[in-house]
């Protein structure tokens, strides 16, 4: 059985006075793409901020490569692979694509390898290697995700969280984005994935986790999930 990298015990995190996460238990193993779903408020990008240091939480604890991060900060955490793309993107928009990817590398100084994984990114992201000198401010959104993921891949992650990538995109982009999503997992990289298109999300993953006002509500293989009934009629609208 794959190592267990992240490891969610007991979660509870208040966010503006009100307990947001009440107790959740999951679980990301190498080399799985995990899908954490769920309609607005329930709790996602509060328990996301949790993992990666920027929010403390009040009780349970994180362990992540099998050690408690609790109190740990964000560029603690990236620098040992935990890496999140946030809701909303998050780029330097007054700095060039290629600026912003080499900020994506600023905890490294392996000068060439870091020139490599830029490449690496371009090929991942033929948009981004046209438009390497443009301004991150003047791309559309579907085209800033992409580069908040590839700035997230230069930090070269053991664990990518991606939080809502889809959201606010038009359909094409939507398929776009999960398309590359695709990409990095088949590249070997280990994904969570928080995610309101349900169905977009399960159809990729390997386990979902459902979560309804700060619990998990339910859990297992995507695929199984993404056939199941009370799943179908609360998240696929049917």
């Amino acid at each position: 059985m794959a190592q267990t990298l992240l490891k969610v015990s007991g979660l509870k995190v208040a966010y503006g006075g009100i307990q947001a996460v009440k107790g959740v238990d999951f679980e990301v193993r190498e080399g799985e793409l995990v899908s954490l779903i769920g309609s607005n408020g329930a709790g996602k990008t509060t328990t996301m901020k949790a993992i990666t240091g920027t929010l403390p939480f009040l009780g349970g604890d994180i362990e992540f490569l099998g050690k408690s991060i609790k109190g740990r900060g964000a560029w603690d955490l990236v620098g040992e692979g935990l890496v999140m793309v946030p809701e909303g993107r998050g780029v330097f928009t007054r700095m060039t694509i290629t600026e912003n990817l080499q900020i994506g590398a600023y905890i490294r100084n392996d000068k060439a390898e870091i020139a490599r994984d830029i490449d690496r990114v371009f090929t991942t992201f033929p948009r981004l290697k046209e438009r390497a000198s443009q301004l991150a401010g003047t791309m559309s959104g579907g085209e800033q995700q992409m580069l908040a993921m590839g700035r997230a891949l230069m930090a070269r992650p053991k664990v990518l969280l991606l939080d809502e990538p889809s959201m606010g995109l038009s359909p094409i982009m939507v398929d776009k984005i999960f398309e590359v999503v695709k990409q990095v997992y088949d590249q070997g990289v280990t994904v969570l994935l928080v995610e309101q298109n349900a169905s977009r999300a399960l159809q990729l993953a390997d386990r979902g986790y459902v979560m309804e006002s700060g619990l998990i509500t339910m859990s297992g293989d995507a695929k199984v999930m993404l056939n199941d009934p009370k799943v179908r009629a609360a998240y696929l609208g049917e």
